[in-house]
């Protein structure tokens, strides 16, 4: 099989800002030699206007572009391009593990050839695996790309010491070349790469890198450039700009153009939904529980960290307490059962040997040593997440979807998994035994009967991911060896088997499509993922060394079916960690990593108004924004008002404006007061980590599929196919002309680049020295020549997917072709939108449904698998039974606005039946799929019934949507209009606004 991959709004979004960057700048050629004389110049001269890549541009309009893109991203605008590494601008972008970086920056590298024309690009990685999985993503992606980008042609390869002649053919080439290396490779003078060749006749590697002023993307940077070393390495790579790619960017001093956090990532549900289940055990101190934590050697001597049983006023309580040598355990604990154990006699600090030494009962415990207690605990997690597994097998195939299931164990020491007798022959290790055990058990159950892989034997059912020495002998290793370099390389090349069924009738009998569970070294811990891992248990003994971000990493991606489509939805898409600590203490751990690395939840500061958008031209992305100032005003309002606390965090009094949808804010910020509310809610959000003791399955209420139900849905059942009416003459008069909702073309303005003259006073006072900017004036000066006029008709077919002959009569039309040789690019950029804004209207305006004699399935309501999670972070509503006025037990909703409407649904007596519209029930558009939100029965005076088709989003105005998604519930609109059943369409946001 092969992954599919799909045109993803916020992976455009983020394409797009690195794309903005260089906006405006005019294309020449791109020719370069390799020569001792820089061909293609800086990027910056003396004189603030240089040349990188052939593309023209100067910093301030760089920092326009960057001052702009942040705005529409809604981050505060940057005062300067430049970070801590001030030798060449460099640009963060935010995405959560997960979200497909990887993919991003390679779609950006095609996207700057085919505007800009660079040719030249660096990937610094920080390790072997991150290495691995970006081949691994080119490889996969390159069919596709290919055929989104015209065939282009591109490579890339990684840098091999022993093969410089790569460098050269790099840095001689007129193609796309993308060469990836891990920063270890050129951070040292030792290193090939810094040094004389006489493969290279005497130049130094990083030299003709450095000529070819590549764009550098960074990945990782927080593992990457974190030391003056590693900056100054990746400043000898001479680049003219670099993008920085990380879920958490703790170097914040450089421009952060794009960010989708992980809340982000989690609310619009493009990374699977996290639920914990912990296994816990308490005896309430019965038995004298003993586990080596940690030993410490310090000021005071050496002290050990051991969790016991404490004594409290009721029981007693499992507690990491510290110990030193001569301590009574009894004494310390207060419970009579540690009697036995006696006093600590010696504490052993030697590192691999840390051990605790008793004068009774137990004689020594060790980081190692794993009680009765922990032996049960590793059982039961093996056990649950077997269960967890094959639950979730039952529930796709009882819903008819072909997505394989994988389930992930980390262990920390390879003879857990996997022994060897005298021989050499190998032999389970322990933990493989107790999984193989209680598979059998598990498997053999009747529910599972109906399984696909019920029969396969449970050894071929499992295997390990582990680095193995020149005997073939699997051993533990640190996970940047060379040995694990092909451990990396043998999990990127099982992907796509791993995804795939075991199926002999479709001859895939290979050993990856047999294998459902794996075990992994936990020194492999990044790099490598895998989307249809949904269920992962960490069995360590000693300390554990992977955090928790590292651990959720590897499953976080939406899972796809077996034909490589992804399957979005968390109906689908939840990750279960099987965690040896409670729910609780596993999402504190969770927050406090995300915010030991920068990402802080929840807090406000002066400039987290700044970027409220007061006024947008959609035409020519002129934007007027708060601004800095006033945003600082309204902080200090919301902090003298009580909405947010000295720390910044929102109090209960924002908590309860933001519920009500109404904020009193100062009569200046009034027009704005929605978009106050909005970035408020985006501020009380934090990690909605789900506990899987609050997991419920929801049922069918038989009795509530009677009458109610089905007039209902025999009003909405039906489906329909569409044609489109498009009027090309209608496109390229409007296009040209404008319409009622769009300008056209003709109405663009463009301007030559000018030259600023600018004069400032210096003043000095005890706080310093400082520049005033006094005067500013345009000055006259002539560049060598007019603009190179760049092929705007294949420009514009690749931005549109228009016809050459619509282009082509688009552009005789049009009298303002003047506006196109003063500044060819920014002329291209607004024509492009014109047309496709005008082309989704057209679409839209001409699409015509057509009801067909083919239903929705009625059955799918019974036989679809759903889960909803309870408390006060649930996303479920309890339904009154006994009304018969809704399909399940359960209302699962996807928002507040939802699980609102749910309930005011429940209580409303003129409702007399409905249901939130499961995923299945997609109507069919142009712009792709449309699932509307509710279906309701209304009764009015007690006899006229009313059937409503309601769309519930936070804000109800429509016209803030994005386009794309406005035109799909438009569309939607005409399905229903084409059913013909006196089915109503409404938005709303709140559920009484269905009756007006």
């Amino acid at each position: 099989m092969k992954i599919r991959f799909d045109t993803l709004d916020y992976q455009t979004d983020a394409v797009n800002s690195a794309i903005r960057v260089f906006e405006g700048q005019i294309i020449k050629e791109s020719n370069f030699t390799i020569t001792n004389e820089t061909p293609q110049g800086s990027l910056f001269a003396s004189d603030g206007i240089g040349i990188g890549n052939r593309v023209i541009i100067n910093e301030e309009q760089m920092l326009k572009n960057v001052v702009k893109t942040q705005i529409l991203n809604g981050i505060a605008p940057s005062d300067s391009l430049f970070g801590n590494n001030s030798a060449f601008p460099q640009f963060n972008i935010e995405m959560e593990t997960g979200t497909g970086k990887t993919f991003v920056y390679l779609k950006t590298i095609l996207e700057l050839h085919k505007k800009y024309e660079f040719t030249k690009f660096v990937i610094v990685v920080p390790s072997v695996a991150i290495k691995e999985g970006v081949l691994k993503t080119f490889q996969i992606t390159k069919s596709y790309f290919k055929k989104q980008y015209n065939g282009v042609i591109y490579d890339m390869f990684m840098f091999d010491s022993s093969k410089l002649d790569r460098v050269r053919s790099f840095a001689a080439s007129s193609t796309i070349d993308i060469m990836v290396t891990t920063i270890q490779s050129f951070n040292k003078d030792t290193n090939v790469m810094n040094r004389e060749s006489d493969q290279l006749c005497g130049a130094r590697p990083i030299d003709l890198i450095a000529e070819t002023r590549p764009i550098v993307i960074i990945d990782e940077p927080q593992s990457v450039d974190n030391t003056d070393l590693a900056k100054d390495a990746l400043k000898n790579l001479n680049p003219s700009a670099g993008f920085r790619y990380s879920a958490t960017h703790r170097d914040n001093t450089y421009p952060k153009i794009y960010q989708l956090s992980a809340v982000d990532a989690y609310d619009n549900q493009l990374v699977k939904q996290i639920e914990v289940a912990g296994i816990e055990v308490d005896e309430d101190g019965n038995r004298a529980h003993l586990r080596l934590i940690e030993v410490k050697t310090g000021k005071n001597g050496i002290s050990a960290k051991i969790e016991v049983y404490k004594k409290t006023r009721k029981d007693a309580d499992k507690v990491i307490m510290s110990f030193k040598a001569g301590d009574d355990m009894f004494t310390k604990t207060k419970l009579q059962v540690y009697d036995e154990v006696g006093f600590i006699q010696d504490i052993n600090a030697t590192p691999g040997f840390e051990s605790v030494t008793f004068s009774g009962n137990p004689e020594k415990i060790t980081l190692e040593s794993a009680t009765l207690e922990d032996e049960a605990t590793k059982r039961a997690q093996i056990s649950k997440t077997i269960e967890e597994h094959l639950n979730k097998e039952l529930q796709f195939k009882q819903a008819g979807q072909r997505i394989k299931v994988l389930s992930l164990f980390f262990l920390d020491k390879v003879e857990n998994y996997r022994v060897y007798d005298d021989q050499g022959n190998p032999k389970l290790g322990r933990y493989a035994k107790v999984f193989e055990e209680e598979y059998n058990r598990l498997i053999s159950l009747s529910k599972y009967r109906e399984l696909n892989d019920v029969d396969v034997p449970v050894s071929e059912v499992h295997d390990g991911y582990f680095s193995a020495d020149g005997k073939g002998k699997l051993k533990n290793t640190k996970g940047d060896t060379a040995a694990d370099e092909s451990t990396y390389e043998m999990i990127m090349k099982n992907k796509e088997g791993l995804l795939t069924f075991y199926d002999e009738a479709k001859h895939h009998t290979a050993k990856a499509n047999k294998i459902r569970f794996i075990f992994s070294h936990s020194a492999l811990k990044e790099g490598w993922d895998n989307p249809n891992v949904f269920q992962i248990a960490t069995l360590i003994e000693t300390k554990d060394t992977i955090t928790k971000r590292q651990k959720i990493g590897r499953g976080l991606r939406i899972a796809v079916n077996e034909d490589g489509e992804r399957v979005p939805g968390f109906s689908v898409n939840t990750l279960t960690v099987m965690a040896n600590e409670s729910y609780k203490d596993f999402a504190e751990g969770l927050q406090k990593e995300y915010e030991e690395d920068g990402v802080i939840f929840g807090v406000f500061d002066k400039e987290s108004f700044a970027t409220i958008i007061v006024k947008h031209d959609v035409i020519t992305d002129e934007l007027k924004v708060l601004g800095k100032e006033k945003s600082a005003t309204l902080f200090n309002y919301f902090k003298d008002e009580g909405f947010i606390n000295t720390a910044g965090r929102a109090t209960d009094r924002l908590k309860q404006a933001i519920a009500d949808k109404e904020i009193e804010v100062p009569e200046e910020f009034r027009e704005v007061a929605p978009q106050i509310l909005e970035v408020a809610q985006s501020k009380v959000k934090s990690l909605d980590i789900k506990n899987a003791e609050d997991k419920v399955e929801v049922k069918v209420v038989k009795e509530a599929l009677a009458d109610d139900f089905l007039e209902l849905w025999n009003k909405i059942k039906y489906k329909t196919t569409y044609k489109i009416n498009f009027d090309s003459d209608k496109l390229i008069r409007y296009a040209v002309r404008g319409n009622e909702s769009f300008d056209g073309i003709d109405s663009i303005q463009t301007h030559k680049g000018t030259y600023l003259y600018k004069k400032g006073t210096v003043e000095m006072s005890e706080a310093g020295i400082k520049a005033d900017e006094s005067t500013e004036s345009s000055v006259r000066a002539v560049t060598r020549g007019a603009y190179k006029l760049p092929d705007i008709i294949t420009f514009l077919q690749n931005e549109t997917s228009l016809t050459r002959k619509t282009i082509v009569a688009i552009l005789q039309s049009v009298n303002n072709l003047n506006s196109f040789k003063n500044n060819p690019l920014s002329y291209m950029n607004q024509a492009a939108k014109i047309i496709n804004a005008i082309k989704n209207q057209l679409i839209v305006d001409g699409i015509e449904y057509t009801r067909t004699n083919e239903e929705y399935e009625q059955k799918l309501f019974t036989t679809e698998t759903l889960n909803a999670y309870l408390g006060e972070k649930g996303n479920s509503v309890k339904v009154d039974e006994t009304k018969r006025k809704t399909v399940y037990d359960y209302v699962v909703t996807d928002s507040t606005i939802e699980k609102e409407f749910a309930r005011k649904a429940e209580k409303d007596d003129n409702v007399k039946f409905y249901i939130k519209l499961p995923d299945w029930f997609k109507i069919r558009t142009p712009l792709g799929p449309y699932n509307p939100d509710w279906a309701i029965l209304y009764e009015k005076d007690d006899e006229q019934h009313l059937y409503f088709i309601v769309e519930t989003k936070g804000d109800v105005s429509f016209e803030q949507l994005r386009p794309h998604e406005r035109a799909k519930i438009l569309a939607g609109e005409k399905h229903f209009r084409a059913v013909d059943t006196e089915i109503r369409f409404r938005r709303a946001s709140d559920e009484a606004e269905i009756r007006s």
